[in-house]
């Protein structure tokens, strides 16, 4: 490792690769800033670029940093106006949005910069001890692992739901699954639930619902309800209070540490990726959390910022883990990575390591370089990103309209989801007066055709649901979705038994 390490180092700290990582950070970062433009729209368009340049190994640590840029910096609109730039960051705006209304969109840019850093350097540490061993690990995965996978990350709406709204939690949550069926099936070549609507045979797109449950609801509320931006204004007059204190440096320490090894993990099997290692880790940190503190998850905590933004930037380092050592893509992003690798002539597997060192280590140690240019980019920038708070509400509000309007449509190239925007748009309004959680929705429709494709699997390779117990894995998986599930009401059980214990106490 120590002699792979050398070779790294001394390939990624030339003067041409370290113009492909800058390049590919700055590239990666102001694209993911945009909503509706994804790290995959991104890299597909820039792989004839990578291609052009000749060299392999500049070819990827300059898509990488594209990669890892856009996860960096598209948490900017999620915080800023609601409106998330990429899927990975859609947990982000959950507390980060409610903390910049609150007058702290300085503080929290920096806690998902220094969250970002975290979770991707120390994700870098773990792919270069680790990744060989894991790789093995990844391969131990079959469907019915996945299928029980994708039932612990459904387990999650219970982080999502406030007290006494499991029940709106887990209609929003078959909601999303039922949206998540319309179209064709990965295992079907047969359309469902379009109504003969052509354009609905692909299904919904992801930004399309991420964008109407969040983004476009903001906009109609502004609209309503003017005191809501005024008052906003007048906070954000003055951009200050950017630095982080000794005791929330304290208490985001242990949240950083956690998700920064769980979003690798997550990272590492196939098919996972950072949106589900975000909402894993944003629903675990609740989960672990104290009853004070978990009232303030979805109302600008700071745990539940960091958690999304450290597990989603681990999870893409993770995710390249089966990338390299067994040409497996863990994402859509690193399947699109897989493509590019395979035009620059370069075959990887478990002899990448051995055949072509140069290029398996340059690209780890440039992800550490890579995190420390951001870190020095977003920083310094964070009091001129914030300001976008102070446009006065006649103009940021045509402004998330647009963002909104055009990140839906460069994303899916189709004037229909434009319509499907704008009903969804007004539904998810309608929930969220009546005091709906949509996250719950989100993770639903996320998770759905993963859990369906597993499931349908599973079941024609065991000829029927037996592997939910001839698998130990499996069983161990849904043994904790159910621990994960009954958790609030366990804890609540305990808190309701030790105050009745007080009380007979206190009468003694």
């Amino acid at each position: 490792m120590l002699e792979g390490l050398l070779i790294g180092l001394s390939t990624a700290l030339s003067f041409k690769m370290l113009l492909m990582v800058v390049g590919g950070c700055l590239i990666g970062t102001f694209i993911g800033m945009l909503p509706g433009l994804g790290p995959m729209s991104i890299i597909a368009i820039m792989i004839p670029v990578a291609i052009s340049v000749g060299d392999p190994t500049a070819a990827l640590i300059l898509l990488a940093g594209v990669y890892y840029g856009a996860i960096f910096g598209g948490s900017t609109s999620s915080i800023l106006i609601n409106a998330p730039g990429v899927a990975g960051t859609v947990a982000t705006s959950f507390d980060g949005y409610p903390m910049a209304r609150a007058g702290k969109a300085g503080k929290a840019l920096t806690v998902a910069a220094i969250a970002s850093f975290c979770g991707g350097t120390v994700g870098a540490i773990l792919l270069m001890g680790f990744a060989p061993a894991l790789a093995s690990v990844a391969l131990l995965f079959h469907s019915a692992e996945y299928f029980a996978l994708m039932v612990v990350g459904l387990s999650a709406i219970a982080a999502f739901a406030g007290n006494g709204q499991v029940s709106k939690a887990l209609a929003m949550t078959l909601m999303g699954l039922m949206l998540a069926t319309i179209g064709e099936s990965a295992l079907f070549n047969m359309p469902r639930f379009t109504y003969g609507v052509m354009n609905l045979q692909s299904g919904i797109g992801f930004i399309t619902l991420a964008m109407a449950m969040f983004a476009l609801p903001e906009a109609i509320f502004l609209i309503l309800d003017p005191s809501r931006s005024k008052s906003q204004s007048e906070q954000q007059n003055e951009i200050k209070d950017l630095r982080i204190s000794k005791k929330e440096a304290k208490t985001i320490a242990p949240v950083i540490g956690r998700q920064s090894v769980l979003g690798f993990l997550i990272g590492v099997l196939p098919g996972a990726g950072a949106t589900i290692a975000s909402f894993l880790g944003y629903a675990v940190e609740r989960n672990l959390s104290t009853k004070d503190d978990q009232k303030e998850f979805g109302n600008g905590s700071i745990k539940g910022l960091a958690a999304p933004e450290t597990a989603n930037n681990a999870a893409c380092t993770g995710s390249f883990v089966p990338l390299l050592t067994l040409g497996i893509p863990g994402s859509g992003t690193t399947a699109i990575l897989l493509g590019a690798l395979v035009a620059l002539n370069v075959t990887p597997g478990p002899r990448l390591m051995v055949d072509q060192p140069e290029i398996f280590w340059s690209v780890i140690v440039s992800m550490y370089i890579g995190n420390i240019v951001l870190l020095i980019l977003n920083l310094p920038l964070i009091p001129y990103i914030a300001k976008i708070l102070t446009v006065p509400r006649t103009y940021l509000i045509p402004f998330i309209l647009f963002f909104t309007l055009m990140g839906v449509y460069i994303g899916q190239n189709n004037a229909v989801e434009l319509l499907i925007l704008i009903v969804l748009g007004i539904l998810a309004t309608i929930f969220r007066m009546a005091s709906y959680p949509l996250a719950p929705l989100l993770i639903g429709f996320i998770l759905g055709p993963m859990l369906e494709n597993n499931f349908s699997r599973s079941v024609q390779l065991y000829d029927g649901v037996g592997f939910l117990w001839e698998r130990p894995m499996t069983g161990a998986l849904l043994i904790i979705a159910v621990f994960l599930v009954l958790l609030p009401s366990l804890r609540l059980w305990i808190s309701n038994w030790k105050e009745k214990r007080k009380f007979v106490a206190d009468g003694d």
